[in-house]
């Protein structure tokens, strides 16, 4: 059986263009991966605790991991662990990425769990697996319509990196403030982009795709 941990970072995923494709890979995973388990980690519906001063206290001392400092940490580690795929679906906010994916970040991003600090650097433990990332913004940082620029692909690719994941697939949902037609072309094109991935096949043929 397989098993998806999908992350939502959209503040409102009622209205969230990259929460409803979400809806739609996830329904399209079914029919090849039969049995699918989807671990749901909402942070706007759940909101993580901040770090508290236990945590960090935790984190310069050699700590077990069964320490209640960790409890929250070992439990979303424990969801990454027990994924094949991990779907993401996030805003690109200010030029990066919002404050609840960041601190969802630095809970699974821990010294001598998920990664090691060695002489050459900071070396992942985690086992490497699918990644895909749907990033939505209301204006264009690609391209020759580009208005701002992207600091949240970078940091996402050396973060995940740390962690051991580098089969990373970013599909970026621009311009979502346009016009109702430029929206709908959009979409259109991230769902061609995601059918040539093989997971996401049935998406090619919608009609044998349903709906979350």
């Amino acid at each position: 059986m397989k098993t998806v941990l999908h992350v939502n970072a959209s503040p409102r995923p009622a209205t969230s263009q990259g929460y409803r494709l979400a809806g739609e890979l996830l329904a399209a995973l079914r029919p090849s991966w039969p049995g699918l388990a989807i671990l749901e980690r909402d942070l706007a519906a759940m909101p993580l605790l901040p770090l508290s001063a236990d945590y960090a206290e935790a984190l310069t001392r050699r700590t077990p991991p069964q320490a209640p400092a960790f409890t929250l940490s070992e439990a979303l580690i424990g969801e990454l662990e027990a994924s094949d795929l991990l779907l993401i679906n996030t805003p690109l906010h200010n030029f990066t990425l919002p404050a609840a994916l960041k601190l969802w970040l630095d809970y699974v991003l821990r010294i001598g769990r998920t990664f090691a600090s060695t002489a050459a650097g900071k070396h992942g433990l985690l086992a490497d697996r699918p990644v895909y990332l749907l990033v939505g913004s209301g204006g264009h940082h690609r391209g020759p319509h580009a208005r701002q620029p992207d600091f949240l692909t970078a940091y996402l690719r050396h973060a995940l990196g740390t962690l051991g994941l580098f089969d990373l697939h970013f599909i970026y949902l621009e311009g979502l403030v346009g016009t109702p037609a430029d929206v709908a072309d959009t979409l259109a094109a991230a769902r061609e982009q995601l059918s040539r991935e093989l997971p996401f096949r049935p998406l090619a043929n919608p009609l044998t795709t349903t709906l979350e």
